[in-house]
């Protein structure tokens, strides 16, 4: 497995022979406004440049889109990859959407689908708290988004948890499938007057409490305005509670392999 970390939450992901691409953000440094209503929105996004030539990372065999926030499925991933892209989706709203962009090969995700051979578990997660979603219009926009359990017999088995805060489905997910590769989107963004919206520093510990043998990626961090933990911080927390051997912290463009 050869999970490269590209910038926010795009990864490009080599697992049994197949090349993935998730959550693609695609757009040149500044682009975009900050996103309102968030942590720092007088910043611009994406907040730092891809590491990688884009050729470099259309050159795979399928795409995820977890969900279609901006800062997983932007402007320059929809005028970029080509229309005829093998795409899939968590749900037949974002394969409508997907497919009124122009794309013609998109797929949505059953709860356990089948691609070369490997496994590939849907999850569920809630992007935000239980407040932020008592509020209709901000649960409107915050909406659905998944996370990815990979399996293969000659893989060791990798969790992507996508957006999403520390819920009971998250752990239940932990224990079911006891992942040895979890992937964390643990920049702790913030939503103005609510708080995160995605996990941060203290649940890399809690994952690692709850599977003390695997180890953690972090993602999603240090390119976009809202998200306030930085890489630093991370490495900091992970080596004082005594789990920086657990905890990696890979820059962008830095492929691991497992």
């Amino acid at each position: 497995m050869k999970l490269t970390q590209i910038r926010n939450a795009t990864l490009k992901l080599e697992y049994a022979g197949t090349r993935f691409l998730i959550d693609p953000m695609l757009s040149a440094k500044d682009t975009w406004p900050g996103f309102p209503g968030t942590a720092r929105s007088h910043l611009r996004n994406p907040m730092v440049e891809l590491p990688v030539p884009v050729e470099e990372l259309l050159d795979v065999d399928v795409v995820i889109v977890t969900h279609t926030h901006e800062d997983h499925w932007d402007e320059a991933a929809q005028r970029l990859i080509p229309k005829d892209q093998v795409i899939y989706t968590q749900n037949d709203s974002d394969a409508t959407l997907l497919r009124s962009q122009g794309f013609s090969a998109v797929k949505v995700l059953s709860d356990t689908t089948m691609i070369d051979g490997i496994t590939l578990v849907k999850t569920d997660g809630q992007h935000g708290s239980d407040e932020a979603y008592a509020i209709p219009d901000l649960a409107a926009l915050l909406g659905e988004a998944c996370g990815l359990v990979f399996s293969h017999e000659s893989e060791k088995t990798l969790y992507v948890a996508g957006d999403t805060i520390w819920v009971p489905p998250y752990v239940e997910i932990l224990k079911k499938y006891t992942p040895e590769i979890v992937v964390l989107n643990i920049g702790f963004a913030n939503v103005d007057g609510i708080g995160a919206i995605i996990m941060g520093k203290e649940d890399a510990l809690r994952t690692h409490e709850v599977l003390p043998s695997a180890k953690i990626v972090a993602t999603h961090m240090e390119a976009v305005n809202h998200c306030l933990l930085s890489r630093a911080e991370l490495r900091e927390f992970a080596a004082q509670k005594g789990i920086k051997e657990n905890v990696l912290v890979p820059e962008d463009g830095e492929t691991l392999i497992f």
